[in-house]
This record gives C-alpha cells, structure tokens and sequence, in this order.
C-alpha cells in the first residue's frame, strides 16, 4: 500500500512549484551534540575563534567534508538520511553582578526545510556543499529597514532576526522606540515580537524564551565550488506571479530558516538591574549586540532521499520524520554525542569568553579576540597576558617557521610574525595592481577583528570590486578604502595598525569582477596617493613597539 501511495506521490510531483510546501527538522537526545571551539568551514584545522553549539552528524571534527559526515555512525537528526552538520555561536549569560560569564542552555532547536514557489527545479544540496549565513563580525546593525527582507532585488537582504515572545509585547516594547542601532537592537515595527539585535525585556512566553532565526540563502552556484561559501550561495530574487528564481545556471535548493531557542528565562530574576537598559546576554564571539547572528551548514545529506521530500512532503509544521514515502527510516538513538577536541571550559561560571574573546559593541567598543587563526600573519588582539591560549600558525612541512610574539605594554596587542626562516623579515613582492576611481594601491594590509579601517564597515555596495568599494568610501568622504575576502569592504581615514604582509596574501578574485580584493585577514587598500594614512597615536604605538620588541620578544 506505501508503494502504491508513493508512486502516485511521485507521479503527480512538479519540478516547479506554485505554492510553498515545508516541513521541520528535528533532533533527538537531550541537549545539543557538544558546545565547542571548532569551525569545520570559516576556520578549518584548528580551534575556531568562538564557541559553536553543534546539531547532526556525530563525527564533526575540525576540518569535515560531506563525505566524512556521511560515514558518522550517529546523527542527532530524526531521519538516517541526514548526516549534515548545523551550527550557530552559542549564547552566555553576562551577570550584572558580578560580571561573570554562564552559558545560556540550548532550549530546543528546530531547521525548518521550505520548498518555495518557484519556476526553477528545486534540487537537493551536493554533498558537502558549504552554506554560511549572517555576519560574525557585525556589531552594528546590517540593516535598519525590511528587517525582513530575503529578496536582494529589493534591498538589503536580512537573515537573522532574534524574536522575544512576550505576555504583554507593548509596555513597554522589547526594543526601544525609534532606536537607530547605535546604543540598542532595532524593532520591527511591523512585528513587535522580533528585531534585530538583543531584545533589552525579559522574552516570558510561555515555553518560548529568546529566539535566535537565521535564514539560509537557497541558491547554489556550482561555477564556485562545494566550498566557497562566501561566494557560492545567495537568495533568490522575485520573478513574478508570486514566485522566486535562482539566476540562470544556478542550482535551486532547499531553503533553511534555523529556531534557536536559549532558555533566557532561567535568568528573568538576575537581570532585574539591566531590564530596560541593556542586555545581559552576549554571542561567544564577544558580541554584546545580537548583530552578529549566524549560522553554518555541511550537507551530508543522502541526496536521494532529500529530493523525494523535496518534491512528495507537505507536513508542515509537523516533523520531516512523517513525510510519506521517507526513505532510511526514522532515526530513533537519542544518545548520540560528538567529542570536543579543544580541551578548555566552556561552561560554568567563567571570568572570560572561551578563546579569550573580549566584549565588544555598543558600551563595549570593538573588543577583539586573542585566538582567530584566519591568518599567520596578524591575530587580533589579545587580552594582555602571557598565558593566553597559542594560536595555530599555518606552516609549510619543508620550510622551518618561526615566529615572535610581540607584546605592546600600554594598549596591549599581540602580533604574532612569520617568518621563512629564523630572523629573516617577510618581504613583499612588487605590486602589479592598477589605480582605480582616482585612488592608487598602497599594498597588502593585515586585518584584525577590531578593523585596521573601521569608519565604516562592510557596507552593502552589491558584488564587490575594488571601484566599487572605492567609490562608496570617497562618496562617504573617507580617504582610505580596503576590500578583503574577495567580498568585502572597508573605509576610514587612518590605518589603525599598519602591518604590511606578503602580496600574495591579497590574491582572492573578487565577487563583482575582475580584479584581487584582498584575503582571508588582508586588505587590499587604496587611497588618494597610495601612502598609508597612519594615525599620529599608532605611530607613537609602533615606536613604542620598536623600542620595547628586545624586552618581549619570544620564539618557539
């Protein structure tokens, strides 16, 4: 009788859909699969800067593909066939009190799978693509209009919202009235149960505290690869009788909307002080804002499987496990736990973020972080003592590495420096790179989370080029601009720390074009007479530096 319904099922499905169908992804066990310092995408190889909170396949490590996820022995999913990994940055507790740190349990969490109208073939993801949504560096917020806006053609997309079910959501309001982002999160005034950034009002819905949502772009674009996910994935755009495309060539897939829910409300009688003011709850990347929500995904799904509920199952609200015809079976072990390989705490009453990440946004300024190994050249900063945790270098197995940690007394830095070989300076490669809008290249600059350019960060200009970038800093009236990351944009008036690294460093192709915009940590920067704009007080820093470096030099 399964057979018969399936086959008619199967019949009847179509490729494109004239109205949305969906269903939700659930978990087993009691608790999430670890909390941990590891970052399989953004920072592959080593402890990640911040703390994730980990849902699906047992064996994620540091550096998973989708094929290894496929071969883990458990999943806390509900179906056998999804072996994906799902993780977003775990949530803490700031007390007023006594300024301790506590982590926030997980609640519950829920993926929902939306199959959205369309005229294109939804597809099931390829194995091992990686798909990143949100920004964990914002601290100011990405957008303040269409708060909910997915559709780029209409603006800027936002993908992350944190909602506050509440008894009485309007006296007062759960984010402030009128609020610009700059001293508190911003309300949707078209829904006053969610905005953007932590709400400042106890979230005492009942059996719903605060809720963290990420959205997941849906479409792929196989030109870039499985693993370019700051270039592979975007939204897709309105077509017309209700309906939303992928661009041509591109792959339509699955959209995922990420439920997040900390249980906030076991700490409604310690936040009594601060209700109204501020917020006590902080990302474990340092975030105070909320601004900086986000999440990430390595699809292990059985492709098969995934496509027959793409195009068979309209549960809706009701768990994917109930989807007619499913293959592989309802997965029932609720016992199934991933093993932390960073060894340090993550729970309990701590004096500081895991990673030694320091508070940042709003009162807190820019903060910073001791242990981002996105580049062997420049790390964030440090919080200012020897016993901070060492940071994987990159390194090449027949060239000796070395490298000096220099410690800045006064404003407390920690650079670390490779080197090729023992005392030998890095050198730079002659630029090749044109002038571009009026501005001629000044070179390859390391980066750090608290921005060498910080007057106006990661603005939305479209697909980045280094015109582009150039041309939105002059309209702003800065006089340096930067790109990095092949997709990002930085402005300011003054280099806060110059720290000229390799060329090569500087060699991602841009998203919007032809051109290199920079690199993982490196900035492309350009200004009117390509000098570096360097800032009276961080020339007396580097002299300071200079003069200090044979007292604080060490190597290993």
């Amino acid at each position: 009788m399964k057979s018969i319904i399936f086959a008619a099922l199967a019949a009847t499905a179509s490729a494109a859909k004239s109205q949305r169908t969906f269903g939700v992804l659930r978990f087993n066990g009691n608790g999430p699969l670890m909390d941990c310092r590891i970052d399989a995408i953004v920072q592959p190889g080593g402890p990640s800067s911040h703390v994730h909170t980990f849902m699906g396949a047992g064996n994620i490590g540091w550096s998973s593909t989708g094929e290894e996820l496929r071969q883990s022995t458990c999943t806390n999913t509900q179906l056998n066939a999804d072996k994906s990994a799902y993780w977003f940055p775990k949530l803490y507790f700031k007390d007023p009190s006594d300024g301790k740190l506590e982590p926030v349990p997980l609640y519950y969490a829920a993926v929902y799978y939306f199959f959205e109208p369309t005229n294109d073939d939804i597809k099931a993801f390829p194995l091992g693509l990686q798909i990143v949504s949100g920004n964990a560096m914002a601290r100011t917020p990405p957008v303040k209009t269409n708060i909910n806006n997915l559709d780029p053609s209409r603006g800027p997309v936002s993908p992350a919202v944190i909602t506050c079910p509440r008894k009485d959501p309007k006296s007062p309001t759960s984010w402030p009235a009128g609020s610009d982002g700059s001293s508190a999160g911003i309300g949707d005034p078209q829904n006053l149960g969610q905005g953007i950034g932590f709400p400042l009002q106890v979230c005492d819905g009942l059996y719903s505290p605060m809720r963290v949502d990420v959205h997941m772009p849906s479409c792929y674009d196989p030109a870039a690869g499985l693993t370019s996910f700051r270039s592979n994935t975007a939204f897709p755009t309105d077509a017309g009788n209700g309906r939303q495309d992928c661009p041509k060539g591109w792959v339509h897939l699955p959209h995922m909307f990420f439920e997040t829910y900390w249980d906030t409300q076991k700490f409604a009688s310690r936040m009594q002080g601060v209700v109204g003011k501020e917020s006590p709850f902080v990302f474990s990347n340092g975030d105070t804002t909320g601004f900086s929500a986000h999440a990430d995904f390595i699809a292990g799904w059985d492709e098969t499987a995934l496509q027959q509920i793409i195009d068979n199952c309209n549960v809706g609200h009701e768990s994917l496990h109930t989807c007619p015809g499913l293959i592989g079976g309802v997965n029932s072990n609720n016992n199934c736990k991933a093993t932390c390989p960073v060894q340090e705490d993550v729970n309990g009453k701590l004096d500081k973020l895991p990673g030694n990440n320091l508070l940042s946004g709003f009162k807190y300024g820019s903060g910073g972080s001791a242990t981002t190994p996105d580049t062997p050249v420049v790390n964030p900063p440090a919080s200012g003592n020897s016993t901070a945790p060492s940071v994987p270098v990159e390194s090449s197995p027949t060239s000796p590495v070395s490298t000096a940690v220099v410690w800045e007394t006064v404003t407390v830095w920690q650079t670390t420096t490779v080197y090729n070989s023992p005392g030998a300076a890095p050198t730079s490669s002659p630029s090749t790179k044109e002038d571009v809008a009026g501005f001629k290249y000044a070179g390859c600059y390391g980066d750090a989370q608290d921005r060498v350019l910080a007057g106006d960060i990661l603005p939305d200009i479209g697909k980045v080029t280094n015109e582009l970038c150039v041309e939105h800093c002059v309209a702003k009236g800065f006089a340096a601009a930067g790109t990095q990351y092949g997709g990002e944009c930085f402005c300011g008036n003054t280099l806060i720390k110059a720290d000229k690294i390799d060329e090569d460093k500087c060699s991602m192709a841009c998203e919007g074009g032809a051109g290199e915009c920079g690199g993982r940590w490196a900035l492309s920067l350009y200004t009117k007479d390509g000098k570096v704009p360097t800032a009276a007080v961080a020339e007396k820093r580097k002299r300071h530096m200079h003069d200090h470096m044979l007292h604080h030099r060490r190597s290993w």
